[in-house]
């Protein structure tokens, strides 16, 4: 992937910006969640090819790392590194500021 800006703020939105993303190294980060199955039976409920391809991008860039787990049949889990791992304030950074600032609807159980 090239680098569309010199900033890094844009940067860091080139690969953290989509919809899905920061829920997956959230899902990984504060909820232990570490298999494509549990990933995919977030409340969010991302779509299965989206899933399979942001996984794959958060390998590729280092944040996550794919180890298997079982060999017949085969199944991975996907592990933060050190680098998947600093992300860490900035999600948390992001639940303050929706608990402070986005109400949340309780009827519909969105913000």
């Amino acid at each position: 992937m090239s680098d569309r800006s010199s900033c890094p703020i844009a940067r860091t939105l080139d690969l953290l910006g989509d919809k899905w993303t920061l829920l997956i190294l959230r899902d990984a980060l504060v909820f232990n969640r570490r298999t494509y199955s549990e990933f995919a039976g977030s409340p969010e409920r991302i779509p299965t090819n989206l899933l399979a391809q942001r996984l794959k991008r958060l390998v590729a860039s280092g944040l996550l790392e794919k180890v298997a787990y079982q060999q017949n049949p085969q199944r991975f889990e996907y592990l933060p590194t050190a680098k998947g791992r600093a992300i860490r304030p900035i999600i948390k950074a992001m639940r303050n500021y929706g608990e402070t600032y986005l109400e949340m609807d309780t009827e519909t159980q969105e913000p």
